[in-house]
């Protein structure tokens, strides 16, 4: 989803964190800023609906679990606070149930569109890279079949790219596949086409 701007004063994250409970619409955080989020089409709300579920039914019983875009992650980079609301994340080492944050998902998931890819492309990969925690960044392209993994190694971030409905997505972090099929379940993007 992609932030509007809400207002230019700064704003201490623990005020932020509480008037976010109270809220009746979701903001993310940005060094003090704080920025409404905007509205998804239905395509972007079933793809990460989809790959929640398919998350969460290869994980049920397991240490890690997934999380929904009710729950923030919270991104302490060297000389900013920031918190986002991603699509999905999955979290092994959770926070204490009555936070409204995690600090340590190993993966993170977001749902591209046209308004949204910018943002999860630039600004919360460069903020996400920092997480020492996290495995895998995957973006899934919500026109068309294509998942982009940013995937940690040795030697940094390397990117893997994903195209066909067969294939599955490797998390060995969490001792799971993902298929893009049970990702993109019930879409079909010839009805996008025709949305401008």
């Amino acid at each position: 989803m992609s932030a509007l701007a809400l207002h230019e004063q700064f704003v201490t994250p623990e005020a932020y964190l509480a008037s976010e409970l109270r809220s009746p619409i979701k903001h993310e955080y940005i060094g003090g800023a704080v920025h409404a989020m905007a509205g998804a089409r239905n395509a972007h709300n079933q793809i990460a609906g989809s790959t929640f579920l398919a998350l969460g039914k290869r994980l049920f019983g397991k240490k890690c679990r997934p999380f929904n875009s009710d729950t923030k992650v919270r991104v302490k980079m060297p000389n900013q606070l920031r918190f986002y609301y991603p699509d999905v994340q999955v979290v092994c080492d959770s926070n204490p149930h009555d936070d409204s944050f995690q600090d340590r998902p190993v993966v993170i998931v977001e749902v591209l569109s046209k308004a949204t890819r910018r943002l999860d492309e630039g600004e919360k990969w460069d903020a996400y890279q920092t997480i020492p925690s996290l495995d895998a960044y995957i973006l899934v392209d919500s026109t068309h079949t294509s998942v982009l993994v940013f995937r940690r190694t040795d030697s940094g971030f390397k990117k893997e790219v994903y195209t066909e409905r067969k294939s599955s997505i490797p998390l060995d972090s969490i001792g799971i596949e993902l298929p893009l099929s049970e990702i993109y379940d019930g879409m079909d993007f010839a009805d996008l086409a025709l949305v401008k």
